[in-house]
């Protein structure tokens, strides 16, 4: 495929950079802030004006948490509302909690995974960015096509969010694999499309589970098993609940409860394509279920609404090539995690810190090729499958739970092992906190806590 400059009334603005990624998460944030400290000008774009959605992923893993010292940001994300979760646990069969993964076995500075607002979190690393001359992050852009050049990416299209709703892409002002669209609304109130163009060395695609980077590039998808979906609400309450990510509750009503300042995030775990059929049971069998499996929040359930339940799609999946020639995928859009364990944030950012570590030379050099990209996700692989793996067993220890067979509990074996020689715990908590290959900051990217911060 080649490309060609419209000659319709879309205005072009085309700027040239080492990199450009599409997608402002934890994988495309943590990448370009990175790959900025070691002298690649590279350009980050998020659709959305913020940050803020209440349904983002909040696990910060140990292995993050030592990643935030190496750049010298520790302090700072301290001063963030967290919560702090030594271990994931399962009920066992005779009733008490068996501990599957315990995070104060590792050697490292912060043995512990926390709970904290994914937004605060990104806000962070953006702000970090600002004092960066090489990082450019563009809020309320948007990726609209691939620009080819005899079958390599060499940049990106991307458009203004806002007005990409007022005046839609033509077949002439999008890029191959791209459907153009419609929009009434657009029709009534004409605008002058103004599409951004960014040449680049290498476009890296961040854009999560649903990446049109990705699906532009046809990279086939490895699809993993998965039966469930989730539903998402919160619940206001000064109501103190456990800080835990582990599942609760059992035939057919399970929740995950992630307690937040002044109101708590729930997650329910519905059989994968229930969700007409449990709405139509109405929002009381919702209340109780919360209110039997959280007594705490008994008195605060009848606030929720179906109107606020939003429905999670549940796909486990990981791209067979996570790369075609000029562009790599990393995070949610290279292998999509389920929500169970909080697993996906941990890897998109060691993705993030792997792209700066490995990638940096060749990008300011303008060398980099498909074998580097070759060698990023060779190198990212042995975690990504432990993980996949690790997870794997999560779900058949809560599904059935999910589907109304059994309550969650893990294999008898297991828990034997667990329980009698507890320092197995300490696998689960490297696969899940830091992985197969660690990722540390490469030296180019480290900073020195401010001594007054260090003093505190």
């Amino acid at each position: 495929m080649s490309d060609t400059d419209s000659t319709h009334a879309t205005r072009h603005d085309t700027e040239h950079v080492d990199c450009v990624i599409s997608g402002g998460g934890p994988a495309g944030i943590v990448a370009g802030l990175l790959l900025a400290r070691g002298g690649v000008k590279v350009v980050v774009l998020e659709k959305h004006e913020d940050f803020f959605r209440d349904f983002r992923g909040d696990t910060i893993h140990p292995s993050t948490l030592r990643l935030l010292d190496e750049l010298g940001l520790y302090h700072e994300f301290a001063r963030i509302a967290h919560r702090r979760v030594e271990g994931v646990t399962l009920a066992g069969r005779d009733g008490e909690d068996v501990l599957l993964a315990d995070f104060t076995r590792l050697d490292l500075p912060h043995p512990f995974m926390t709970i904290a607002p994914q937004w605060d979190f990104l806000n962070l690393l953006a702000k970090a960015g600002e004092s960066e001359p090489n990082f450019d992050l563009r809020m309320g852009v948007e990726a609209a096509s691939l620009i080819w050049d005899g079958g390599r990416v060499v940049g990106l299209r991307a458009r203004n969010s806002t007005l990409a709703e007022a005046a839609p892409p033509t077949a002439d002002t999008v890029g191959p694999g791209v459907e153009p669209t419609t929009n009434a609304t657009a029709s009534a109130q004409p605008a002058t499309p103004h599409t951004l163009e960014f040449r680049a060395s290498l476009v890296i695609a961040a854009d999560g589970r649903w990446s049109k980077v990705r699906a532009e590039a046809r990279l086939s998808m490895r699809e993993l098993p998965s039966t469930i979906d989730v539903w998402w609400f919160r619940i206001d309450t000064e109501a103190v609940l456990p800080d835990s990510v582990a599942p609760r509750g059992g035939d057919g009503k399970v929740f995950v409860a992630i307690p937040r300042d002044g109101h708590v995030q729930i997650a329910r775990l519905i059989p994968k394509g229930a969700d007409e059929r449990l709405r139509a049971e109405g929002i009381e069998s919702l209340r109780d279920a919360v209110a039997a499996t959280y007594p705490q929040l008994a008195d605060d359930v009848d606030a929720v609404d179906f109107d606020d339940v939003k429905l999670l799609d549940v796909r486990r999946n990981e791209a067979r090539r996570w790369f075609a020639d000029g562009l790599l995928c990393i995070g949610d859009s290279a292998h999509a995690m389920s929500p169970l364990g909080g697993v996906g944030v941990n890897l998109a950012v060691q993705d993030g810190v792997a792209v700066a570590r490995m990638l940096a030379e060749p990008l300011r050099s303008g060398t980099v090729n498909s074998s580097d990209l070759r060698r990023l996700q060779l190198r990212r692989l042995p975690t990504t499958r432990a993980v996949e793996l690790l997870q794997s067993g999560i779900h058949r220890m809560v599904e059935p739970a999910v589907h109304g067979y059994r309550p969650i509990r893990p294999p008898a074996p297991l828990e034997w092992l667990l329980t009698t020689f507890p320092g197995l715990t300490r696998i689960p908590a490297r696969i899940l906190g830091v992985g197969i290959t660690a990722e540390h900051a490469p030296e180019f990217a480290r900073r020195e806590e401010p001594t007054f911060e260090r003093a505190r």
